[in-house]
């Protein structure tokens, strides 16, 4: 099944009571942020598809002005009343299309977590890249996108689950090919004259899911920095 990943999707999405239940889970940060951005000096920081809000939260908490953007209205609630219940500040919630939305100015961080706008996957990416300032860090966490077989006699093309920011579990919809890269597809598209890419992997990990299911996620984790 593929979908537009456009506003209406994302608002369905955030509506349908099984899925705000779950995102609410006082989920942790992505690791893979937490291990590419945990050593930098806080600064200003973008967060692209914020979702429930973790990374946004774990951001504002290192001592980053955070900047967290979702297209659906239900997420940033949701997010804004769980940074308040933490006693998080640092952070100025933005509802808008990251498809066609441009930030005032530039970030010393740039960071997304499996958010999949309505544009193409790659594309989005490079838009993403563009609000780097200068000597910024770009960090991209996406969904790899598996062709073929692991021995096991399964297909993971699509077995991870997909979500919107800082929401980890899996869902039945699996995003498309369009949704999901591989990390040199991502990486090659920063210019070389004008980056210089720190971490370019794919990985898989287990996360434990509503009502206590582990997950497989094939992750694709690509770090950039701007010259």
């Amino acid at each position: 099944m593929t979908h537009d990943f456009d506003k209406e999707y994302w608002d369905q999405r955030w509506q349908d009571p099984g899925h705000r239940e779950s995102s609410m889970r006082t989920n942790p940060p992505n690791p893979h942020l937490v291990a590419e951005t945990g050593s930098l000096t806080p600064g200003s920081a973008l967060e692209a598809g914020c979702g429930a809000g973790a990374e946004a939260i774990w951001l504002a908490e290192q001592g980053w002005q955070v900047t967290a953007v979702d297209v659906a209205a239900e997420a940033l609630a949701k997010a804004s009343r769980r940074a308040a219940e933490h006693d998080v500040d640092g952070i100025r919630w933005v509802e808008a299309d990251l498809s066609t939305w441009t930030p005032e100015g530039t970030f010393d961080l740039v960071t997304t977590h499996y958010a999949h706008p309505s544009i193409p996957q790659l594309d989005f990416y490079q838009r993403l890249a563009e609000w780097v300032a200068p000597g910024g860090t770009l960090l991209l966490v996406g969904h790899l996108h598996r062709t073929g077989h692991d021995g096991d006699g399964h297909d993971h093309a699509h077995e991870h689950g997909h979500g919107h920011g800082g929401d980890h579990h899996a869902h039945d919809n699996h995003p498309p090919a369009a949704a999901s890269v591989r990390a040199d597809d991502a990486a090659t598209r920063l210019d070389p004259q004008e980056w210089d890419v720190v971490t370019a992997a794919e990985s898989r990990r287990t996360v434990t899911g509503p009502g206590g299911k582990d997950t497989t996620l094939h992750d694709v984790v690509v770090r950039a920095v701007r010259r």
